[in-house]
Protein backbone atom coordinates (compact mmCIF):
# COMPACT_ATOMS: atom_id res chain seq x y z
CA UNK A 1 0.00 0.00 0.00
CA UNK A 2 1.63 3.11 -1.00
CA UNK A 3 1.76 6.04 1.87
CA UNK A 4 -0.43 8.88 1.09
CA UNK A 5 1.12 11.92 3.57
CA UNK A 6 -0.29 15.63 4.64
CA UNK A 7 1.73 18.29 4.95
CA UNK A 8 0.32 20.55 7.37
CA UNK A 9 1.14 25.14 7.07
CA UNK A 10 -0.38 27.80 7.42
CA UNK A 11 -1.91 29.92 4.79
CA UNK A 12 1.15 32.08 3.64
CA UNK A 13 3.50 29.39 3.53
CA UNK A 14 1.14 26.87 1.43
CA UNK A 15 2.16 28.16 -2.13
CA UNK A 16 6.22 27.60 -1.13
CA UNK A 17 5.31 24.45 0.27
CA UNK A 18 4.05 22.94 -2.44
CA UNK A 19 6.53 24.32 -4.79
CA UNK A 20 9.36 22.61 -2.55
CA UNK A 21 7.48 19.20 -2.98
CA UNK A 22 7.16 18.94 -6.33
CA UNK A 23 10.72 20.26 -6.86
CA UNK A 24 11.30 16.87 -5.33
CA UNK A 25 9.98 14.53 -8.10
CA UNK A 26 8.94 11.11 -7.58
CA UNK A 27 9.06 11.03 -3.79
CA UNK A 28 7.96 7.22 -3.21
CA UNK A 29 4.76 8.42 -1.61
CA UNK A 30 1.57 10.34 -2.28
CA UNK A 31 1.47 13.67 -0.65
CA UNK A 32 -0.76 16.53 0.26
CA UNK A 33 -0.75 19.88 1.83
CA UNK A 34 -3.31 20.78 4.26
CA UNK A 35 -4.20 24.26 5.92
CA UNK A 36 -3.80 24.52 9.27
CA UNK A 37 -6.36 27.33 9.77
CA UNK A 38 -3.82 30.30 10.78
CA UNK A 39 -1.88 32.14 8.66
CA UNK A 40 1.46 30.92 9.69
CA UNK A 41 2.17 27.48 11.10
CA UNK A 42 4.19 28.48 14.63
CA UNK A 43 0.51 29.86 15.51
CA UNK A 44 -1.29 26.56 15.13
CA UNK A 45 -2.54 25.14 18.54
CA UNK A 46 -3.50 21.61 18.96
CA UNK A 47 -6.79 22.60 19.40
CA UNK A 48 -7.06 24.86 16.52
CA UNK A 49 -5.61 21.69 14.48
CA UNK A 50 -8.17 19.12 16.07
CA UNK A 51 -11.52 21.57 15.29
CA UNK A 52 -9.90 22.59 12.01
CA UNK A 53 -8.42 20.23 10.05
CA UNK A 54 -10.28 17.24 8.02
CA UNK A 55 -7.42 14.84 6.55
CA UNK A 56 -7.85 13.59 3.03
CA UNK A 57 -9.30 9.75 3.07
CA UNK A 58 -6.66 7.03 3.19
CA UNK A 59 -3.76 9.52 4.61
CA UNK A 60 -1.21 7.08 6.82
CA UNK A 61 0.63 9.73 7.77
CA UNK A 62 0.70 13.49 9.31
CA UNK A 63 3.50 15.99 9.37
CA UNK A 64 3.43 18.72 11.59
CA UNK A 65 5.53 21.91 10.90
CA UNK A 66 8.75 22.19 13.19
CA UNK A 67 7.77 25.36 14.80
CA UNK A 68 3.73 24.31 15.53
CA UNK A 69 3.58 23.54 19.18
CA UNK A 70 1.15 21.23 18.81
CA UNK A 71 1.81 17.32 20.38
CA UNK A 72 2.37 14.86 17.58
CA UNK A 73 1.09 11.83 20.13
CA UNK A 74 -1.76 13.00 21.15
CA UNK A 75 -2.61 14.02 17.42
CA UNK A 76 -1.64 10.82 16.49
CA UNK A 77 -4.44 9.32 19.29
CA UNK A 78 -6.93 12.12 17.50
CA UNK A 79 -6.44 11.02 14.25
CA UNK A 80 -6.05 8.03 14.04
CA UNK A 81 -2.33 7.66 11.97
CA UNK A 82 1.29 8.72 12.93
CA UNK A 83 1.96 12.14 13.48
CA UNK A 84 5.61 13.69 13.76
CA UNK A 85 7.06 16.48 13.64
CA UNK A 86 9.05 17.90 10.20
CA UNK A 87 11.78 20.14 10.05
CA UNK A 88 11.89 24.13 11.06
CA UNK A 89 12.21 25.47 7.66
CA UNK A 90 10.70 24.49 4.30
CA UNK A 91 14.05 24.81 2.63
CA UNK A 92 15.10 21.72 4.81
CA UNK A 93 12.57 19.61 3.62
CA UNK A 94 14.12 17.38 0.82
CA UNK A 95 16.84 16.28 3.71
CA UNK A 96 14.36 15.27 5.92
CA UNK A 97 12.81 12.94 3.60
CA UNK A 98 16.46 11.91 2.45
CA UNK A 99 17.49 13.73 -0.50
CA UNK A 100 21.09 14.32 -0.48
CA UNK A 101 21.51 14.04 3.40
CA UNK A 102 22.45 10.81 5.24
CA UNK A 103 20.21 10.22 8.29
CA UNK A 104 21.69 11.45 11.18
CA UNK A 105 22.80 9.18 14.46
CA UNK A 106 25.28 10.84 16.63
CA UNK A 107 24.08 8.35 19.64
CA UNK A 108 27.68 6.64 19.43
CA UNK A 109 31.41 7.19 19.86
CA UNK A 110 34.32 5.25 20.23
CA UNK A 111 36.48 8.23 21.84
CA UNK A 112 37.58 8.46 25.95
CA UNK A 113 37.40 11.92 27.01
CA UNK A 114 39.78 13.04 29.86
CA UNK A 115 39.25 16.15 31.23
CA UNK A 116 41.96 17.89 33.29
CA UNK A 117 41.86 19.62 36.36
CA UNK A 118 45.00 21.50 35.90
CA UNK A 119 45.27 23.47 39.13
CA UNK A 120 43.66 20.35 41.26
CA UNK A 121 46.54 21.19 44.02
CA UNK A 122 45.10 24.73 44.76
CA UNK A 123 41.67 23.48 44.75
CA UNK A 124 39.57 21.87 47.75
CA UNK A 125 37.93 18.40 47.45
CA UNK A 126 35.03 19.67 47.22
CA UNK A 127 35.77 22.28 44.45
CA UNK A 128 37.26 19.88 41.96
CA UNK A 129 34.27 17.29 42.85
CA UNK A 130 32.16 20.71 41.79
CA UNK A 131 34.61 20.96 38.81
CA UNK A 132 34.26 17.56 37.94
CA UNK A 133 30.20 16.75 37.91
CA UNK A 134 30.39 20.30 35.55
CA UNK A 135 32.95 18.30 32.79
CA UNK A 136 30.82 15.10 33.08
CA UNK A 137 27.53 17.15 31.96
CA UNK A 138 29.83 18.39 28.97
CA UNK A 139 30.53 14.76 27.58
CA UNK A 140 34.12 13.82 29.82
CA UNK A 141 34.62 9.96 30.86
CA UNK A 142 37.39 10.17 32.89
CA UNK A 143 38.53 13.50 35.63
CA UNK A 144 42.54 13.72 35.15
CA UNK A 145 43.76 15.57 38.27
CA UNK A 146 46.46 17.75 37.06
CA UNK A 147 49.45 17.32 39.75
CA UNK A 148 51.73 20.69 39.38
CA UNK A 149 55.41 20.53 39.61
CA UNK A 150 56.92 21.76 42.85
CA UNK A 151 53.71 21.95 44.35
CA UNK A 152 52.26 19.64 47.22
CA UNK A 153 48.67 18.02 46.81
CA UNK A 154 48.25 17.09 50.03
CA UNK A 155 44.94 15.88 49.65
CA UNK A 156 45.37 14.10 46.80
CA UNK A 157 44.07 10.90 48.19
CA UNK A 158 40.64 12.05 49.46
CA UNK A 159 40.37 13.60 45.77
CA UNK A 160 40.74 10.62 44.54
CA UNK A 161 38.45 8.93 46.74
CA UNK A 162 35.22 11.38 46.75
CA UNK A 163 35.58 11.18 42.94
CA UNK A 164 35.16 7.58 42.90
CA UNK A 165 32.09 8.10 46.06
CA UNK A 166 30.51 9.89 42.92
CA UNK A 167 30.94 7.40 40.27
CA UNK A 168 33.38 9.35 38.16
CA UNK A 169 36.54 7.20 36.71
CA UNK A 170 39.50 9.35 37.71
CA UNK A 171 43.40 9.85 36.59
CA UNK A 172 46.42 11.20 38.40
CA UNK A 173 48.63 13.10 36.02
CA UNK A 174 51.83 14.07 37.16
CA UNK A 175 55.37 14.43 36.64
CA UNK A 176 56.56 12.92 40.07
CA UNK A 177 56.62 9.13 40.65
CA UNK A 178 55.58 9.64 44.37
CA UNK A 179 52.39 11.53 43.66
CA UNK A 180 51.52 8.53 41.11
CA UNK A 181 52.00 6.12 44.18
CA UNK A 182 49.68 8.30 46.06
CA UNK A 183 47.13 8.29 43.21
CA UNK A 184 47.02 4.41 42.56
CA UNK A 185 46.84 3.50 46.30
CA UNK A 186 43.92 5.81 46.50
CA UNK A 187 42.35 3.62 43.67
CA UNK A 188 43.07 6.05 40.59
CA UNK A 189 41.68 3.78 37.17
CA UNK A 190 44.54 5.92 35.18
CA UNK A 191 48.10 7.09 35.45
CA UNK A 192 49.72 9.67 33.16
CA UNK A 193 52.15 9.15 32.79
CA UNK A 194 54.98 6.44 32.60
CA UNK A 195 57.91 6.29 30.32
CA UNK A 196 60.58 3.49 30.39
CA UNK A 197 62.53 4.55 33.88
CA UNK A 198 58.77 4.49 35.85
CA UNK A 199 57.50 1.79 33.98
CA UNK A 200 57.91 -0.68 36.78
CA UNK A 201 55.01 1.00 38.46
CA UNK A 202 52.76 -0.62 36.08
CA UNK A 203 53.52 -3.78 37.66
CA UNK A 204 52.63 -2.67 41.11
CA UNK A 205 49.05 -1.43 40.50
CA UNK A 206 45.90 -2.18 38.98
CA UNK A 207 45.97 1.35 37.23
CA UNK A 208 46.21 1.49 33.48
CA UNK A 209 49.19 3.27 32.57
CA UNK A 210 49.00 5.85 30.06
CA UNK A 211 53.11 5.28 28.07
CA UNK A 212 55.08 8.46 26.78
CA UNK A 213 58.97 8.92 26.00
CA UNK A 214 60.89 10.72 28.13
CA UNK A 215 61.81 12.82 24.95
CA UNK A 216 58.94 12.68 22.93
CA UNK A 217 60.51 12.41 19.35
CA UNK A 218 62.23 9.33 20.63
CA UNK A 219 59.24 6.62 19.30
CA UNK A 220 61.95 3.98 19.90
CA UNK A 221 61.38 3.99 23.63
CA UNK A 222 57.66 4.13 23.39
CA UNK A 223 57.49 1.25 21.31
CA UNK A 224 59.91 -0.58 23.60
CA UNK A 225 57.85 0.63 26.75
CA UNK A 226 54.99 -0.65 24.47
CA UNK A 227 55.98 -4.41 23.83
CA UNK A 228 57.48 -4.98 27.45
CA UNK A 229 53.75 -4.17 28.91
CA UNK A 230 51.95 -6.03 25.62
CA UNK A 231 54.28 -9.17 25.98
CA UNK A 232 53.20 -9.23 29.95
CA UNK A 233 49.40 -8.74 29.18
CA UNK A 234 49.27 -5.17 30.83
CA UNK A 235 46.64 -2.75 29.56
CA UNK A 236 47.89 0.84 28.36
CA UNK A 237 47.50 3.53 26.55
CA UNK A 238 50.02 4.41 24.71
CA UNK A 239 50.65 8.66 23.91
CA UNK A 240 53.38 9.66 21.01
CA UNK A 241 52.64 13.45 22.63
CA UNK A 242 50.76 16.06 19.86
CA UNK A 243 53.45 19.04 19.93
CA UNK A 244 52.58 22.65 19.80
CA UNK A 245 52.73 24.40 16.21
CA UNK A 246 56.36 25.37 15.40
CA UNK A 247 57.78 23.20 18.31
CA UNK A 248 57.50 19.96 16.23
CA UNK A 249 53.90 19.79 15.22
CA UNK A 250 53.87 18.34 12.33
CA UNK A 251 56.70 15.92 12.92
CA UNK A 252 54.48 14.68 16.14
CA UNK A 253 51.30 14.19 13.75
CA UNK A 254 53.65 12.01 11.92
CA UNK A 255 54.88 9.98 14.86
CA UNK A 256 50.81 8.97 15.93
CA UNK A 257 51.12 7.53 12.24
CA UNK A 258 54.30 5.72 12.24
CA UNK A 259 52.80 4.45 16.17
CA UNK A 260 50.05 3.37 14.54
CA UNK A 261 51.76 1.41 11.80
CA UNK A 262 54.03 -0.09 13.82
CA UNK A 263 51.67 -1.31 16.80
CA UNK A 264 48.13 -1.25 15.08
CA UNK A 265 46.30 -2.93 17.97
CA UNK A 266 47.56 -0.97 21.01
CA UNK A 267 45.44 1.45 22.35
CA UNK A 268 46.60 5.28 22.58
CA UNK A 269 45.75 8.66 23.52
CA UNK A 270 45.94 12.22 22.15
CA UNK A 271 46.74 15.36 24.40
CA UNK A 272 44.82 17.83 22.63
CA UNK A 273 45.83 21.16 24.89
CA UNK A 274 49.28 21.77 23.02
CA UNK A 275 46.61 22.65 19.72
CA UNK A 276 43.75 23.94 21.45
CA UNK A 277 45.24 25.96 24.54
CA UNK A 278 48.67 27.23 22.43
CA UNK A 279 47.26 28.40 19.15
CA UNK A 280 45.10 31.79 19.13
CA UNK A 281 42.07 30.38 16.66
CA UNK A 282 38.32 29.41 17.36
CA UNK A 283 39.42 26.01 19.26
CA UNK A 284 36.38 24.23 17.32
CA UNK A 285 37.79 23.76 14.08
CA UNK A 286 41.20 22.77 15.62
CA UNK A 287 39.37 20.22 17.57
CA UNK A 288 37.44 18.64 14.61
CA UNK A 289 40.57 17.84 12.56
CA UNK A 290 42.31 16.97 16.19
CA UNK A 291 39.29 14.17 15.97
CA UNK A 292 39.60 13.89 12.39
CA UNK A 293 43.07 12.39 13.00
CA UNK A 294 42.12 10.31 15.55
CA UNK A 295 39.40 8.81 13.99
CA UNK A 296 41.36 7.81 10.91
CA UNK A 297 44.58 6.21 13.18
CA UNK A 298 41.32 4.75 15.48
CA UNK A 299 43.37 6.76 18.73
CA UNK A 300 40.36 6.30 20.94
CA UNK A 301 41.31 8.77 24.09
CA UNK A 302 41.96 11.87 24.35
CA UNK A 303 43.10 14.65 27.22
CA UNK A 304 41.33 17.40 26.67
CA UNK A 305 42.15 20.96 28.77
CA UNK A 306 40.02 23.74 29.29
CA UNK A 307 41.60 27.01 30.87
CA UNK A 308 42.15 29.45 27.98
CA UNK A 309 38.68 31.51 27.97
CA UNK A 310 38.74 30.82 23.91
CA UNK A 311 38.64 27.04 25.20
CA UNK A 312 35.99 27.29 27.25
CA UNK A 313 33.69 24.97 25.09
CA UNK A 314 36.03 22.78 24.22
CA UNK A 315 34.86 19.61 26.19
CA UNK A 316 31.64 20.34 24.31
CA UNK A 317 33.33 20.28 21.33
CA UNK A 318 35.50 17.61 21.81
CA UNK A 319 32.41 15.51 22.42
CA UNK A 320 30.61 16.62 19.35
CA UNK A 321 33.50 15.83 17.11
CA UNK A 322 33.90 12.54 17.99
CA UNK A 323 30.06 11.68 17.27
CA UNK A 324 30.45 13.70 13.94
CA UNK A 325 33.25 11.40 13.04
CA UNK A 326 32.40 8.28 14.38
CA UNK A 327 29.15 9.00 12.14
CA UNK A 328 31.02 9.35 8.80
CA UNK A 329 33.57 6.86 9.48
CA UNK A 330 30.68 4.27 10.27
CA UNK A 331 29.20 5.54 6.63
CA UNK A 332 33.04 5.59 5.25
CA UNK A 333 31.87 8.88 4.34
CA UNK A 334 33.02 12.37 4.42
CA UNK A 335 32.27 14.41 7.79
CA UNK A 336 29.97 16.37 5.77
CA UNK A 337 25.48 16.05 6.24
CA UNK A 338 25.83 15.30 10.04
CA UNK A 339 24.22 18.40 11.73
CA UNK A 340 25.77 21.88 12.59
CA UNK A 341 26.86 21.12 15.87
CA UNK A 342 30.81 21.95 14.57
CA UNK A 343 29.64 24.55 12.39
CA UNK A 344 29.43 27.48 15.00
CA UNK A 345 29.81 30.65 12.76
CA UNK A 346 28.28 29.89 9.55
CA UNK A 347 25.86 27.90 8.14
CA UNK A 348 25.43 25.52 5.04
CA UNK A 349 22.38 27.31 4.02
CA UNK A 350 21.90 30.22 5.76
CA UNK A 351 19.00 32.05 3.22
CA UNK A 352 15.80 29.79 4.29
CA UNK A 353 14.03 31.94 1.44
CA UNK A 354 14.63 33.70 -1.86
CA UNK A 355 14.48 37.01 -2.36
CA UNK A 356 11.53 36.45 -4.93
CA UNK A 357 9.49 34.30 -1.52
CA UNK A 358 10.12 36.44 0.65
CA UNK A 359 8.65 39.57 -1.61
CA UNK A 360 5.51 37.22 -2.13
CA UNK A 361 4.89 36.16 1.07
CA UNK A 362 5.00 40.61 2.18
CA UNK A 363 2.65 40.95 -0.13
CA UNK A 364 0.11 38.28 1.46
CA UNK A 365 0.52 40.24 4.87
CA UNK A 366 -2.36 42.35 5.60
CA UNK A 367 -1.67 43.09 9.39
CA UNK A 368 0.64 45.84 11.09
CA UNK A 369 2.92 43.42 12.74
CA UNK A 370 6.60 43.61 11.35
CA UNK A 371 7.73 40.39 9.99
CA UNK A 372 12.00 40.26 9.71
CA UNK A 373 13.91 37.67 7.60
CA UNK A 374 17.29 37.62 5.96
CA UNK A 375 17.84 37.14 2.72
CA UNK A 376 21.20 37.18 0.05
CA UNK A 377 20.92 40.53 -0.20
CA UNK A 378 20.53 41.81 3.70
CA UNK A 379 17.46 41.98 6.11
CA UNK A 380 14.33 41.97 5.40
CA UNK A 381 11.45 44.09 7.49
CA UNK A 382 7.68 43.93 6.25
CA UNK A 383 4.17 44.39 7.19
CA UNK A 384 1.10 45.71 5.51
CA UNK A 385 2.13 49.28 5.38
CA UNK A 386 5.95 48.51 3.77
CA UNK A 387 8.52 46.22 2.72
CA UNK A 388 12.36 47.53 3.93
CA UNK A 389 15.46 46.08 3.16
CA UNK A 390 18.85 46.33 4.17
CA UNK A 391 22.31 45.61 5.74
CA UNK A 392 22.42 47.99 8.85
CA UNK A 393 19.56 47.10 11.85
CA UNK A 394 19.94 51.11 12.73
CA UNK A 395 19.65 52.44 9.41
CA UNK A 396 16.33 50.08 8.70
CA UNK A 397 15.39 51.61 12.33
CA UNK A 398 14.45 55.15 11.18
CA UNK A 399 12.46 53.80 7.81
CA UNK A 400 9.90 51.76 10.22
CA UNK A 401 6.82 53.63 11.59
CA UNK A 402 7.03 52.77 15.35
CA UNK A 403 5.63 55.89 16.59
CA UNK A 404 6.13 56.25 20.51
CA UNK A 405 5.46 52.49 21.42
CA UNK A 406 9.13 51.93 23.28
CA UNK A 407 8.48 48.23 23.98
CA UNK A 408 8.13 47.87 20.21
CA UNK A 409 11.32 49.94 19.25
CA UNK A 410 13.23 47.77 21.68
CA UNK A 411 12.07 44.71 20.73
CA UNK A 412 12.26 45.60 16.93
CA UNK A 413 15.93 46.82 17.61
CA UNK A 414 17.13 43.39 19.51
CA UNK A 415 15.45 41.47 16.42
CA UNK A 416 17.22 43.69 14.04
CA UNK A 417 20.51 43.42 15.43
CA UNK A 418 20.54 39.99 15.73
CA UNK A 419 19.29 39.92 12.03
CA UNK A 420 22.05 41.91 11.18
CA UNK A 421 24.87 39.87 12.84
CA UNK A 422 23.11 36.94 11.21
CA UNK A 423 22.79 38.11 7.77
CA UNK A 424 26.84 39.33 8.51
CA UNK A 425 27.96 35.66 9.22
CA UNK A 426 25.72 33.97 7.20
CA UNK A 427 23.51 32.43 9.57
CA UNK A 428 20.27 31.35 9.64
CA UNK A 429 17.97 33.65 11.51
CA UNK A 430 14.55 33.26 12.42
CA UNK A 431 12.52 36.07 14.39
CA UNK A 432 11.88 35.34 17.96
CA UNK A 433 14.28 32.72 17.92
CA UNK A 434 18.08 32.71 18.71
CA UNK A 435 20.57 32.29 17.05
CA UNK A 436 21.96 28.35 16.54
CA UNK A 437 26.28 28.75 17.21
CA UNK A 438 26.35 24.82 17.50
CA UNK A 439 28.27 23.29 20.26
CA UNK A 440 29.77 26.84 20.75
CA UNK A 441 26.85 28.17 22.63
CA UNK A 442 24.63 26.39 24.92
CA UNK A 443 21.04 26.24 22.62
CA UNK A 444 17.44 28.13 24.42
CA UNK A 445 16.11 25.39 26.62
CA UNK A 446 12.06 25.22 26.07
CA UNK A 447 9.80 22.79 25.47
CA UNK A 448 8.70 21.48 21.88
CA UNK A 449 5.22 20.76 22.41
CA UNK A 450 4.88 24.71 24.40
CA UNK A 451 4.20 28.54 23.38
CA UNK A 452 6.41 31.26 24.89
CA UNK A 453 4.36 32.78 27.54
CA UNK A 454 2.43 35.92 26.82
CA UNK A 455 4.05 39.43 27.73
CA UNK A 456 5.25 42.41 26.29
CA UNK A 457 7.84 42.38 23.47
CA UNK A 458 10.40 44.36 25.66
CA UNK A 459 9.70 41.56 28.75
CA UNK A 460 12.24 38.40 29.36
CA UNK A 461 8.71 36.27 28.08
CA UNK A 462 9.44 36.92 24.24
CA UNK A 463 6.32 36.84 21.91
CA UNK A 464 5.77 35.30 18.89
CA UNK A 465 5.02 38.11 16.88
CA UNK A 466 6.54 41.79 16.97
Amino acid sequence: MRERLVLLTGHMAMPRLETTMASMGETGFDWTVVDGGTKVAALMTEEIIRRRVVLPTGTTRLLLPGRCRADPARLSQHFGIAVERGPDEIVDLPSYFGRGARKLDLSRHDVRIFAEIVNAPHLAPDAILSLAQEYVAKGADVIDLGCLPDTPFPHLEESVKALHAHGHKVSVDSFSLEELERGASAGADYLLSLNETTLHLAFETDATPVLVSSQPSDLDALVRAAERLAKAGKPFLADPVLEPIHFGFAQSLARYALFRSRMPEVEMMMGTGNLTELTEADSLGVTAMLLGVCSELSIRNVLVVQVSPHTRRTIEEHDAARRLMYAAKADRALPKGYGNALLALHDKRPFTETIAEIEAAAAQVRDANFRITVASDGIHVYNRDSHVVGTEALALFSKLAIGSDTGHAFYLGGELAKAEIAWRLGKRYSQDEPLDFGCAADAAAGPATGFKPAGPTFGPSGRTES
